[in-house]
């Protein structure tokens, strides 16, 4: 990637047209080919840029523009659109390039599987006495989360959401009702899981016999959040 620093004036010509006027602004020249546009403001959008595949070339100063104090002028073409935008550089202040190397994209914290995986680690908020079967239990419409055993033997399903709503009540009674179709786990009781469980959800599950269970996940990563865990 090159971050370049430089006192510009930015022109984009395609389906529309439009100036940025001269100013002070961080050029991101990335290695897809993209260039973004960025002032000091505005968050993360940038205020013009050039999405891949596109090439940048050089051109040639005529008179007039270095009349009136142009050092270089960029030209990003868009490949299939043929859409332009033209970088006037007046002063450059800063310009570096940085290998990234490949980057392993966005892990997100908190997800469905971090649920499961802690939920089976710590079965016991289930209930004193339960104990881990497997995880992903099979069944002929896809997998349940996790099937466990309570106190006295008998099968627990389990589906976790990170926010409950009715479709994951829904999808956990689909589970449940082929699960209890099988003599070597029926009856098979449901818990439905989540960090965030919408009332409807709820009527809907105990009206079903389906126990809920809302999970606390920073206190299952043993970070304290301060809040009570609900069961």
């Amino acid at each position: 990637m090159r971050l370049v620093v430089a006192r510009c004036s930015v022109d984009y010509a395609g389906r529309l047209s439009a100036h940025l006027p001269l100013a002070t602004r961080v050029l991101m020249l990335k290695g897809d080919g993209s260039i973004l546009i960025h002032s000091d403001g505005g968050s993360y959008k940038p205020l013009n840029w050039m999405s891949p595949p596109c090439t940048l070339s050089q051109v040639e100063l005529d008179d007039d523009q270095t009349a009136a104090g142009v050092q270089q002028v960029w030209q990003v073409t868009h490949a299939k659109t043929a859409d332009t935008l033209v970088v006037s550089i007046f002063e450059i202040l800063h310009d570096s390039s940085h290998e990234l190397g490949v980057d392993p994209g966005l892990v997100k914290d908190g997800v469905e599987a971090h649920l499961q995986k802690l939920l089976a680690e710590q079965i016991e908020h289930l209930g004193d006495g339960h104990r881990l079967v497997r995880r992903e239990y099979m069944t002929a419409i896809g997998p349940v989360d996790i099937l466990a055993r309570d106190a006295s033997g008998g099968a627990v399903a389990v589906e976790i959401k990170r926010r409950g709503d009715i479709d994951g009540v829904e999808q956990l009674t689909r589970y449940l009702e082929l699960m209890n179709r099988d003599p070597h786990l029926a009856p098979v009781q449901g818990v439905f899981a989540a960090q965030e469980i919408k009332p409807q959800a709820r009527t809907l599950a105990e009206d079903r016999g389906i126990r809920c269970l809302v999970l606390d996940y920073d206190a299952m990563k043993g970070v304290d959040s301060g809040r009570p865990t609900l069961f």
